[in-house]
């Protein structure tokens, strides 16, 4: 029997026996192979209809009384604590609004704000995805604290007592790679700081445990393997301890104990809702809310395994079907450094991206030379991976 045929068969097996595989009906899909839920999830196939219900009975017919009636009033934390557990909180901290970038920045300011006055450090992933090094080097500037940029592995020797904050990434966007939220967070701590991770590239594709970890404050974009949609807001966890403490440098209406009242002088609401600012956008809220239904009897321990599964059975492919030295996995193949994602390194991976979405295998390319493919478990089968290796290899030998 050949390898390729081998290969394809098992693929089949592994499909049959996946207990998450019927999961896949539930989302608006066709023959192409999607590996890009690392940038946008699949539109879950119930949200249109939810959302024709909102458009135009919530909005169209109640109108002004749908903040009410329709719930849109609270949805900022109803549907924070519908992610909850899948980053591992308890309801009460997490608010959903906003873009990422404008949380990290509440967050960060917040927990500068939160450390001892004598610290004057913040410390950012050197590796961050961009937007994060630039909130961090302002909001560093804001509050007169010095910007040190230092790699995850670096970061336990960077710690010490002038650090008062780390802003971190779970998964690095680029790589793959999983860094030690446990372990990092745990010498963050033990420095006396405050620990701030972004969970882009983490949340609905494995564990993240914020409340059994400690994490003080954390943030997320819900549009990757949170399947909410393009441009669906993010979120904001605050640690229950020190909610009475989150001072947020966006003060609004929203967030006001009473905001009704429209007094001249703040004063902040109780609980994770200090971190709202203005008034929810509801429509694209609304359409998240709906899409995190496809998680109803859905373990993230078992998104996990499957998750692995496919990486490795995806590395196992690319390195039957494909040239030796022609590709150069870059993501960590250790399970614990290993996210969601598999990332290559050739030459032209640019171009190679282009042909592979001609092709049907829909993956992205990032500056200089990497191909990213992303396996979110919910809706990817071992098939497709077989198909989107044995195309790529193909065009790497052609």
């Amino acid at each position: 029997m050949s390898e390729r045929l081998e290969l394809a068969l098992r693929a089949k097996e592994l499909d049959a026996a996946d207990e998450l595989a019927p999961l896949r009906e539930r989302f608006v899909l066709d023959d192409v192979v999607y590996l890009d839920g690392n940038s946008l999830g699949a539109l879950p196939a119930h949200v249109p209809d939810r959302m024709a219900d909102v458009v135009r009975r919530q909005w169209g017919e109640l109108r002004i009384r749908s903040w009410e009636e329709s719930g849109w009033w609270t949805a900022p934390e109803r549907i924070g604590d519908r992610i909850a557990p899948l980053v591992g909180a308890a309801p009460g901290q997490i608010m959903v609004g906003d873009s990422t970038s404008v949380n990290v920045f509440k967050a960060l300011v917040a927990a500068v704000r939160m450390a001892d006055a004598g610290r004057d450090e913040l410390l950012v992933d050197a590796t961050t995805f961009p937007t994060d090094g630039y909130i961090a080097e302002s909001a560093a500037r804001m509050t007169g604290r010095t910007l040190r940029p230092v790699t995850p592995a670096e970061l336990p020797a960077a710690l010490g007592d002038r650090t008062a904050a780390v802003l971190l990434n779970h998964v690095d966007y680029r790589s793959g790679r999983l860094h030690d939220l446990p372990g990092l967070t745990a010498a963050i701590h033990a420095s006396g700081a405050l620990a701030v991770w972004d969970l882009c590239h983490s949340a609905g594709a494995l564990p993240v445990g914020l409340d059994e970890h400690g994490v003080d404050l954390a943030v997320g974009c819900t549009y990757k393997y949170l399947n909410g949609g393009p441009g669906s807001p993010a979120y904001l966890y605050v640690r229950r301890e020190l909610q009475d403490r989150f001072d947020s440098p966006l003060p609004g209406w929203t967030s006001h104990a009473e905001p009704f009242a429209m007094s001249p002088s703040y004063a902040p609401a109780p609980g994770a809702v200090r971190g709202r600012v203005g008034t929810p956008d509801i429509l694209s809220m609304l359409a998240l809310e709906a899409a995190l239904e496809v998680w109803d009897g859905v373990g993230v321990d078992a998104v996990r395994a499957k998750s692995l599964a496919l990486t490795d059975f995806f590395l196992e492919c690319v390195a039957a079907y494909t040239e030796a030295g022609r590709a150069e996995c870059v993501t960590p193949a250790p399970h614990a450094e290993r996210g969601s994602q598999i990332a290559l390194r050739c030459p032209d991976a640019g171009e190679v991206m282009k042909r592979l979405i001609e092709r049907g295998v829909v993956g992205d390319f990032r500056h200089p030379d990497v191909l990213r493919f992303g396996f979110t478990p919910l809706y990817v089968g071992f098939a497709d991976t077989e198909r989107a290796a044995r195309i790529l290899g193909e065009l790497l030998t052609g």
